[in-house]
């Protein structure tokens, strides 16, 4: 990998203002009516097919409900542990079900399960409940979920994507809010990667309704649906070489169609994209700094850097750090210094803030003549 350094003032610096994504795939033969292609880490979409067109998800709804009890579980408000109460509302619930009896108790995480494999509507509304006292109140915690996440597309009407008139959302939307669950909550897999396991100490069995568990190499989820109107769709996970691509189908005509294009889709991104860490070529070299109580501080990357390419690309890459020379005090620790600048075929991808390790108090006068009776003592 070939790259550039220089040394420079911060001010002298010119940047772009916007950066490159990597080239989109141009054409998939898929037969499902929409499509979107993305990368887990960057959030980059390499391929849609009509990615804004609100359409009904089925199941693939639990997604969201999965987000929300994921969070719920990572803020210790609930525990896998906890016995949930199942309702007459939730044990009536029709379609996909584990059959859950009005006045049963199941563990949290048994009923994670149940929505994540078999995709079970009474254990969707037990957690539901459990989380937000009604249905109701937990759909409401759902539509201002998509909204902080930006799911423009998006209304909930239940949390189990049973149909319900204007229950509708989009691929691009699906894609956003599974990137939140699987980038956040890696635990998920935990569940969405079971292919077989049963529940009620072994009496009632689980296969899980997404067969590319089984039958792709590196899928990790994440969440099928069907109804007769939403037909066929689905929001599959799969990783490869440290890079996770999501790609989401909706209203194919078949299941073994809906299964075939997500296979296309991961097929051709894991085939066209790989994802590369980026560094500066040696460590950053400390700073002087000026009238402070510490010589001199250390810069470091304010994140790390993980690039999306084109495979091919990878050579292609070049960088750039900018960083003043000196500084003068005072330094906060956390201060922007400069930039590491990424660039492939010359069009910038990304820019990392350079920022300062420690922080640096500025000397007070009788800090400087101490300093300089200390410099005087040791030079003697």
């Amino acid at each position: 990998m070939k790259r550039t350094l220089s040394l420079a003032l911060i001010l002298a610096l010119s940047i772009p203002a916007a950066w490159a994504a990597p080239e989109p795939l141009s054409s998939v033969d898929l037969v499902s009516a929409s499509a979107v292609l993305m990368e887990k880490e960057t959030g980059q979409i390499l391929y849609e097919k009509e990615p804004h067109q609100p359409m009904e998800p089925a199941s693939v709804t639990k997604i969201m409900t999965l987000l929300l009890i994921m969070e719920a579980l990572d803020s210790g408000q609930i525990t896998r542990e906890d016995p949930v109460a199942i309702s007459s509302a939730a044990a009536g619930m029709g379609g996909s079900q584990v059959y859950l009896e009005e006045g049963e108790q199941m563990s949290a995480g048994e009923l994670i399960k149940c929505i994540t494999v078999v995709s079970g509507n009474d254990a969707a509304v037990a957690m539901a409940e459990h989380l937000a006292g009604s249905e109701t109140a937990f759909v409401a915690r759902m539509n201002q979920r998509a909204q902080e996440l930006g799911m423009a597309d998006t209304t909930f009407l239940n949390c189990t994507g049973l149909p319900a008139h204007g229950h509708l959302t989009s691929a691009h939307d699906i894609a956003l809010m599974a990137r939140e669950l699987i980038l956040k909550h890696p635990d998920i897999r935990e569940y969405t990667t079971i292919w077989m396991d049963s529940i009620r100490n072994g009496e009632f069995g689980l296969t899980n309704t997404n067969r590319l568990i089984r039958f792709y190499n590196g899928a990790t989820g994440l969440k099928t649906g069907y109804t007769d109107t939403a037909q066929y769709c689905m929001a599959a996970t799969a990783e490869r070489d440290g890079m996770e691509l999501i790609a989401v189908v909706m209203k194919a005509p078949t299941s073994p169609q809906r299964f075939d294009d997500a296979k296309t889709l991961l097929d051709q991104g894991f085939a066209s994209y790989s994802l590369t860490s980026v560094y500066p070529d040696a460590p950053l070299a400390a700073i002087p700094v000026l009238l402070g109580d510490c010589p001199q501080i250390q810069p470091q990357l304010e994140r790390d850097c993980r690039l999306l390419v084109r495979r091919g690309e990878e050579g292609a890459v070049t960088t750039q750090i900018a960083l003043p020379q000196d500084l003068e005090a005072p330094v906060e620790q956390g201060q922007r210094l400069g930039e590491f600048t990424v660039y492939v075929n010359g069009e910038l991808r990304d820019t990392i803030p350079i920022v300062s390790a420690q922080a640096a108090n500025r000397l007070t006068v009788p800090g400087i003549f101490s300093h300089l009776l200390r410099s005087l003592f040791m030079a003697g």
